[in-house]
């Protein structure tokens, strides 16, 4: 799964936002609008109408690469080598079974060799438009030893010839784990990662 040092999807904090970056939203509302229904991934209620997450964080950046060429660095472990890390940390390892229960695990290096192994699973697959995963199973919806840390929604839009926008929302248990993933430096580690992204797809 995505980087989860103690749980963080590209949770860096080494580098602040660039100027060209346009982040909207970090959403901390409050509790879904109809709390007796249940969200599902996307956000909605199982009438389909828009509710309002709690304890979710987000980034919304258009990239200068076309979406299915976004998608293949996500979906092919060669590809997610070479970005996921912030760096100057590295991704020596990809073991990722990409199907809904499908097991990942995905390790990442600290510039002093330090080895961060970060299993997780897949719970949706919409191929070439979302990804949704998370911590709190490791593989055919086993789950994992300790409490979850978040679920990560992933969606690809066209935006347009050769662009894409890209939305990432990190979705938590509690407010004190959005708030730890917040401080560990949530929004400019995704666009860390999702701008060395966007350039790994721009060489497809």
């Amino acid at each position: 799964m995505p980087p989860v040092l103690r749980g963080g999807l590209f949770a860096y904090a080494g580098r602040r936002p660039q100027k060209d970056e346009r982040h909207v939203g970090i959403c901390s509302g409050p509790a879904s609008y109809e709390r007796n229904k249940v969200p599902t991934a996307d956000g909605q209620n199982p009438e389909g109408n828009a509710v309002n997450v709690e304890h979710e964080l987000m980034i919304e950046l258009m990239l200068d690469a076309p979406r299915e060429k976004v998608y293949r660095c996500w979906s092919e472990p060669e590809l997610l080598k070479q970005w996921f890390a912030p760096k100057p940390w590295t991704t020596p390892s990809v073991v990722t079974d990409l199907r809904p229960g499908g097991a990942s695990l995905i390790t990442m290096r600290s510039p002093e060799g330090q080895e961060f192994p970060n299993p997780g699973q897949w719970l949706e697959v919409i191929p070439g438009r979302k990804l949704v995963f998370s911590d709190a199973f490791i593989g055919d919806w086993v789950p994992k030893d300790g409490v979850p840390f978040f679920t990560g929604v992933l969606t690809f839009e066209d935006a347009g010839p050769g662009k894409m926008r890209y939305t990432a929302r990190a979705r938590h248990w509690t407010a004190e784990a959005k708030a730890q993933h917040e401080q560990m430096g949530f929004v400019p580690g995704w666009t860390q990662c999702a701008r060395q992204l966007e350039e790994l797809a721009k060489t497809l």
